[in-house]
């Protein structure tokens, strides 16, 4: 039994189908909404006009689900779960009737949800979340209502600036407000701060260290601003990309283990701890941290993917392990591109580490070839060892997927020493003779042994 039709909860489900046909094994699959298996990620760029429509962000339809032997009951939410007798109870959600499914494994894939303060105003007509199809074709419709060009988007994090994008892309007027120093958390400040000078180039209008207080509305109930302690920004639509938090409350009323970020806790297979017969996978688990060796919530589709194929394995017969995450992510506002893996200064610190950093700037192709773009890199690595801890890149075109150089080194445990040796490619198209991550790696050795 799967809980949760999207990412983690239907890849388990199709991969234990591989391993196990219809008559060896029952699946059945409860997903509360209306789609599965579609890229939420997308969403961002279906609203910008990037992706054409819909449909192209649904891998696999339900027809296509059933059509291989899962059992997949859309508008079904599952209300309880009772490990002890091993069984779920379920609401269909156009008809308001209840009951009790039993299971021999259950996967629970309930994702996350997004954080949306209690504040006056927030459920007014205009304020949009994009979590989902249904959320991103709610805000299109407004769009299309909406007479008024003034766009306020809540929250400077991946869906905060692609959200920026996407209302800069259909002409909007563009206010971004942030409780944070500089957009991008996940960024040093000084990496966040590229980041915010680039947004106020492109008209898109910064506002930081700002706490939203309330979402003040017209007379006809529609919002109409976004108001802080110190301003009011009007708007005419407003966007929320807050973050997100687990989906665990049904885990936790049934006394499942559950960790200091509010995710649920698994062994390497993706077993829920201390639960032989419940698995758990996607945004709703804490996973490894392989560079500080501690739990965090990382909820991304990658991972929610890979989550999903190894509990599939374990639940169908075989076996898997899911070794853990670096944190490598990488997003754009506009031509800006944006990319990070392992700790942050403040991760370091938090963790114990002492560390050296360098920021170097550089370009994404030989400095002489047309079009070469300038990048930024910082790079931290740990005294004494000079093992690699952590990479953020801020540039143009060509700058962000460079990230992956530095993801496999962390996940090798490598020292910016030996990246130095690393043998990548090289053409003027592509590269300067020395890459810029390669650059920030002897920049970061000759650091370490300068700090003796």
């Amino acid at each position: 039994m799967v809980i949760g039709g999207d990412a983690a909860g239907m890849s388990a489900a199709s991969q234990a189908r591989r391993l196990r046909g219809p008559d060896e094994l029952e699946i059945v699959a409860f997903e509360r909404g209306r789609f599965t298996s579609f890229s939420a990620c997308g969403i961002p760029y279906w609203v910008g006009g990037d992706v054409p429509d819909r449909d192209r962000l649904i891998a696999r339809t339900a027809e296509e689900h059933r059509a291989r032997g899962i059992d997949l009951r859309l508008r079904t939410e599952v209300t309880e779960i009772d490990p002890a007798r091993g069984r779920v109870r379920a609401r269909d959600l156009d008809s308001g009737t209840e009951s009790w499914t039993s299971y021999d494994k259950l996967v629970i894939a309930t994702g996350a949800r997004p954080i949306r303060p209690e504040l006056p105003g927030m459920d007014a007509p205009g304020v949009h979340g994009v979590q989902n199809l249904e959320d991103g074709q709610a805000l299109l419709d407004t769009l299309a209502r909406t007479r008024g060009r003034r766009a306020v988007v809540v929250g400077a994090g991946y869906i905060g600036v692609e959200m920026a994008e996407a209302m800069i892309r259909r002409g909007y007027e563009v206010t971004v407000v942030n409780r944070g120093r500089e957009p991008m958390a996940t960024l040093d400040p000084d990496m966040g701060r590229l980041v915010h000078e680039a947004m106020t180039g492109m008209g898109i209008t910064m506002v930081n260290d700002a706490e939203v207080t309330a979402l003040p509305t017209g007379t006809d109930g529609r919002v109409r601003a976004v108001a802080t302690e110190d301003a009011e920004f009007p708007a005419d639509v407003v966007v929320l990309g807050i973050g997100v938090r687990p989906e665990t409350g049904l885990a936790r009323a049934a006394g499942l283990p559950v960790g200091e970020h509010g995710g649920l806790l698994t062994d390497r297979s993706m077993r829920v701890r201390g639960y032989e017969n419940v698995w758990a996978g996607g945004d709703c688990v804490e996973v490894l941290d392989l560079v500080s060796g501690q739990e965090r919530h990382v909820p991304l589709g990658t991972h929610a993917n890979k989550h999903g194929q190894v509990i599939g394995a374990n639940v169908g017969g075989g076996y898997a392990t899911f070794p853990g995450v670096v944190g490598t992510a990488v997003s754009k506002v506009c031509d800006l591109e944006i990319a990070r893996t392992g700790l942050r200064e403040k991760d370091a610190h938090r963790v114990g580490l002492r560390f050296e950093t360098v920021v170097i700037e550089s370009t994404s192709r030989a400095g002489y070839y047309p079009n070469a773009s300038p990048m930024t890199v910082k790079m931290l690595a740990e005294l004494r060892t000079g093992r690699l801890l952590g990479v953020q890149i801020v540039g143009r075109e060509g700058a962000g997927k460079r990230v992956d150089i530095a993801a496999v080194a962390l996940t090798a445990g490598m020292t910016v020493e030996q990246m130095t040796a690393l043998d990548l490619g090289y053409a003027p198209p592509f590269s300067p003779v020395w890459d810029p991550v390669l650059v920030a790696a002897r920049k970061a050795t000759a650091k370490i042994r300068g700090a003796g």
